[in-house]
């Protein structure tokens, strides 16, 4: 219990600055509205007119954030599995005898694959190409 002990005080400060954070920013902000302020940002461009009841996403804004999404994904996976396996990297007889195994290689091998068939399909739907 001693080694978590840190760490559950680092996430009560962090949890305690946060919230003090967001309580006391409406007492020591600045109150100067103005129609700027009010508008919606845009990576600092002038922000196109939306239509009174919202509007609709082109598709490949969702194909983007979703691809975006699996690779972070694949990224996290692949990591701490690729840093387990980093040491035994000589053959590959090594590598299936250390503590991961043949299981988690056939398993990493069937996400890469997953991913890859992924990401063709986005790529021969034009989903990669902005207009």
């Amino acid at each position: 219990m001693d080694l978590y002990v840190p760490i559950l005080v680092l996430a009560v400060l962090a949890g305690g600055f946060a919230i003090f954070s967001v309580a006391i920013a409406p007492f020591t902000g600045p109150k100067r509205w103005n129609r700027a302020k009010l508008d919606a940002y845009e990576c600092g461009i002038e922000p196109t007119p939306q239509p009174v009841g919202g509007g609709r996403f082109p598709l490949k804004y969702m194909i983007t954030a979703m691809l975006f999404i699996v690779f972070d994904i694949e990224i996290i996976f692949l990591y701490p599995w690729a840093v387990s396996f980093a040491p035994q990297t000589d053959d590959l007889g090594r590598v299936l005898s250390s503590g991961l195994g043949l299981f988690a290689l056939v398993e990493m091998l069937l996400f890469i694959v997953t991913v890859l068939v992924a990401y063709a399909y986005v790529w021969r739907r034009k989903g990669l190409e902005w207009d």
